[in-house]
């Protein structure tokens, strides 16, 4: 069963920029729905390797891009974690941007990760 301790242990992954322990929480037949893409949903990766993939290209694209002020929440196979994403772009812009990640649960392991971030001029 997936718990708030959880979805905190993920985000705390994710500001190591630990790819490894980042796909230890995902099913095998994850999902990822980024924030930014050519689609309604941004740009959909599936799969392990197509999901490993798009969370590294966000490191790549902010290499210290950090995930604060969490905030965490669990409702059966549904959850929510509420964010500000800060970082320097490689071309030397700062960002700072509140967002949100939409969650799917298969019992302690996520399936879908749906990304939502405020777009700033």
């Amino acid at each position: 069963m997936m718990t708030v301790g959880i979805l905190e242990d993920f985000c705390a992954a994710w500001n190591r920029h630990d790819i490894e322990a980042l796909m230890s929480f995902m099913t095998d037949d994850c999902v990822f729905e980024s924030s930014a893409g050519p689609d309604a949903c941004g740009t959909r990766f599936e799969g392990r390797a197509a999901v490993r993939a798009g969370y590294m290209a966000a490191w790549e694209a902010v290499p210290d891009a950090h995930w604060g002020g969490g905030q965490h929440f669990v409702s059966g196979d549904r959850g929510l974690s509420q964010w500000t994403f800060t970082g320097t772009r490689r071309d030397g812009t700062r960002v700072e941007v509140t967002g949100c990640d939409v969650f799917t649960f298969r019992g302690d392991k996520i399936v879908v990760k749906n990304s939502y971030r405020k777009q700033r001029a």
